[in-house]
């Protein structure tokens, strides 16, 4: 089973109709209980990263979703779900996010172009340095080169390591797309609203 969870942000039922599609067994939930028995976890979100932290924490399930993250269970950040697995963010100065990766999300410089970034954009699908102990991506296995996804963001994730980034788009700067660590892997893309490649990313997570 994997569990999406539930606390009052993020496409939901969209993530829930993706995964279904790809042949995953889904639970929206907001059970800490639930989140210890599903096989994966998915982390949605949109909006304000301190909105969605401050509704995070009032669902007390943090202490087990990072207990889980410990315990190696894979886990999927869609969008503010991945801005929200860093340390902080300059949308909301005063605000910890999860710390699950070290870094900061930053305001895009788009350099003239509109923000918030919204439609389709290409990836470059790839780690900066191809160090043999990070690897290739498992999220973005199988996809072609410069595969087109769906964004809806005006910050993205600059994390310590830059190893970390699997995937970036172009807007005016580099921005980081996707970022994968051991079991834990997030999109700042909607693969849920991104055609059959998003349902291949998905299919993929469903499937590890």
């Amino acid at each position: 089973m994997i569990a999406i969870i539930d606390y009052g942000v993020g496409n939901l039922y969209s993530v829930e109709k993706a995964l279904t599609a790809v042949g995953g067994e889904v639970k929206l939930t907001n059970n800490a209980a639930d989140l210890k028995r599903a096989e994966k976890l998915v982390l949605p979100g949109v909006g304000a990263f301190g909105d969605c932290m401050k509704n995070l924490e009032a669902t007390g399930l943090i202490p087990t979703i990072l207990e889980q993250i410990l315990m190696h269970k894979p886990l999927l950040g869609i969008c503010v779900g991945l801005q929200i697995l860093f340390e902080r963010s300059e949308e909301s100065p005063n605000v910890k996010g999860l710390g699950v990766f070290k870094g900061e999300v930053k305001k895009i410089r788009a350099g003239g172009l509109k923000i918030p970034h919204m439609g389709w954009n290409s990836l470059t699908i790839g780690r900066k340095n191809n160090l043999v102990k990070f690897g290739a991506s498992k999220l973005m296995a199988g996809l072609n080169d410069k595969p087109y996804f769906y964004f809806v963001h005006s910050y993205h994730a600059v994390p310590a390591n830059e190893n970390l980034v699997t995937a970036t788009t172009d807007y005016g700067e580099n921005v980081t797309a996707a970022v994968e660590l051991g079991k834990v892997f997030a999109t700042q893309f909607h693969p849920e609203k991104s055609g059959d490649v998003g349902l291949k990313v998905l299919k993929n997570f469903v499937d590890m």
